[in-house]
């Protein structure tokens, strides 16, 4: 008797470790993206801009210094970190192109996930919604894409006007003129954009409740969807999208009162780089956009690229774009407090990324639209089970988080994928897992093209290879993609920067005798690879 107990324990527990071993527990993944954020951040070097709850991510997992997103603009920048594929491949290179229209097998990481075991879901910006469909791209997700609640807005002020803006005299005249052009007939939409051609500030500084905007709401929201998944036994995938610091600057008064106008850091440098391409520069159109902007420009003269601003104006866009990082920041809190506190946060990996960096008026440029480096420099920094904090200078890219998430997850890495998995470099700072990172933009010949921002048609392109100390661009005519052969006679400009001895990128030094043997050998790396890539 106490034989055939002991049998059956031992067959019992043997049953369980075959079945442990074939079913292992996943861990979670907490998605943070966020829009427009640029590597100025506590972590990063940045002693003035205060985001204690990113820092304190940061001290958790990996900072990657030198990660770079494929092209700096949230609709193509994001398709290509959701599959792992760069922009020629995704075929998105614009705001207006569905993603599944040009490419209806394409894989996504949620997508993915799913086949793995995983439940996924989403709330916020994490793609772009004008490139996927309604859903929000509806194969990514196990469960239908969250819209924000309106109940997580605060009932005695209620949701912001054109989803933006909450002070009252805003809100009055947008709905002013939204009442004016529906009794015109127009249709809701058309209503709402009409009124942004008229009352569009560029920042706003009022004393509200984190959840007055919609960040603060869809945070609260997301607090409570943790609450529900902690219940839950299959390990999920919660995309969590934050809009700010993306334009208008708005946050709660509170986020503005940590910082001193006056000590806003202006850029050093706004020219044009010596023996600069012209096409590599933009007029920043999505600034020029906002109300307050073109009274400004009456008084202001102006360079042939970019945007000359008074420095007043300057002063008060940085300071709203620190303002919003910090708002954000706190936002980003919630969701670590919301993990601690449902005792999620042993089992989670935490991934928190900003789809590209932003220009605050280096070379007279701002929002993004470029191949220079505070355009296409981006943070992401990794929290997983088992790995300690580092910091590294390893160069990475968007193209790597597919594979280095399905890597950490413990799930196989599709064969396909652009990227490579960062694991090595988690484990081991100092290595490398790739030579250069690439970035690429088109350019139009249409002015109204470009000042929309709706590219398909770009005539140019120019690619970018960032290696540790330099960075090598090659501008492209005649509709040119990778895809394609590589054609010299198709070559319309050239840059090289030389960040060790000229981190402002003030001097392209392509054509410098002295750069000559560096310039044969990044065109080279740069035939290279645009060779692989070919279809």
């Amino acid at each position: 008797m106490i034989k055939n107990m002991v049998a059956f324990v031992v067959l019992f527990f043997s049953s369980v470790a075959i079945v442990s071993a074939q079913k292992p527990v996943r861990p979670n993944i907490l998605f943070i993206a966020i829009d427009d954020l640029k590597p100025e951040l506590g972590c990063y070097g940045n002693k003035q801009i205060k985001t204690p709850n990113i820092d304190r991510l940061a001290k958790m997992g990996t900072v990657f210094m030198s990660n770079y997103c494929q092209q700096a603009v949230c609709g193509p920048t994001r398709a290509s970190l959701m599959t792992g594929k760069r922009p020629d491949y995704t075929k998105i290179w614009d705001l207006k192109t569905k993603m599944r229209d040009v490419n209806p097998d394409i894989l996504s990481l949620p997508q993915y996930l799913i086949t793995q075991g995983y439940s996924t879901q989403g709330i916020g910006k994490v793609y772009d919604v004008r490139c996927v469909d309604k859903d929000i791209d509806k194969p990514s997700w196990s469960i239908p894409y969250y819209k924000i609640d309106k109940k997580y807005y605060p009932v005695e002020i209620g949701e912001p006007a054109l989803e933006r803006y909450q002070l009252p005299a805003t809100k009055t005249l947008a709905a002013a003129y939204i009442k004016q052009a529906l009794d015109s007939g127009k249709t809701k939409a058309q209503a709402n954009e009409f009124a942004q051609t008229k009352i569009k500030p560029s920042v706003e500084n009022a004393d509200v409740p984190d959840n007055a905007y919609s960040d603060g709401a869809n945070i609260l929201q997301a607090k409570d969807i943790l609450a529900k998944l902690s219940k839950k036994d299959q390990p999920f995938f919660f995309a969590v999208g934050i809009a700010k610091p993306h334009l208008p600057f708005v946050a709660p008064r509170k986020y503005w009162d940590l910082y001193n106008r006056a000590d806003m850091p202006v850029a050093s440098y706004q020219e044009q780089s010596q023996n600069a391409v012209s096409i590599a520069y933009h007029n920043a159109g999505e600034l020029r956009g906002y109300s307050d902007i073109p009274p400004l420009l009456s008084f202001t003269d102006q360079k042939s690229y970019g945007l000359t601003l008074p420095i007043e104006k300057q002063k008060e866009l940085i300071h709203g774009y620190y303002a919003a990082v910090s708002y954000t920041d706190a936002n980003v809190g919630i969701l670590l407090n919301t993990l601690d506190s449902l005792g999620l946060t042993k089992n989670t990996i935490i991934i928190l990324w900003g789809d590209h960096g932003w220009h605050l008026g280096d070379h007279n440029l701002w929002c993004k639209h470029s191949n220079f480096e505070e355009a296409t420099h981006s943070p992401l920094i990794i929290a997983a089970p088992g790995y300690v904090s580092s910091r590294t200078t390893a160069l990475t890219e968007h193209v790597d988080i597919f594979p280095t998430l399905c890597d950490l997850a413990g799930v196989t890495i599709p064969a396909n994928l652009d990227g490579k998995t960062l694991v090595p470099v988690m484990k081991n700072p100092s290595a490398n897992v790739k030579e250069f990172s690439v970035s690429q933009y088109p350019r139009s010949n249409a002015t109204a093209e470009n000042e929309k921002l709706e590219n398909s048609d770009a005539n140019a392109m120019g690619y970018s290879i960032r290696t540790k100390q330099y960075r090598y661009t090659v501008w492209m005519k005649n509709g040119f993609r990778s895809t394609q052969k590589f054609n010299n006679d198709l070559v319309i400009g050239m840059e090289l920067y030389d960040y060790k001895k000229d981190p402002l990128e003030t001097v392209n030094v392509v054509n410098e005798k002295k750069y000559t043997t560096i310039a044969k050998m990044l065109n080279a790396k740069m035939r290279a690879f645009l060779k692989s890539q070919e279809m």
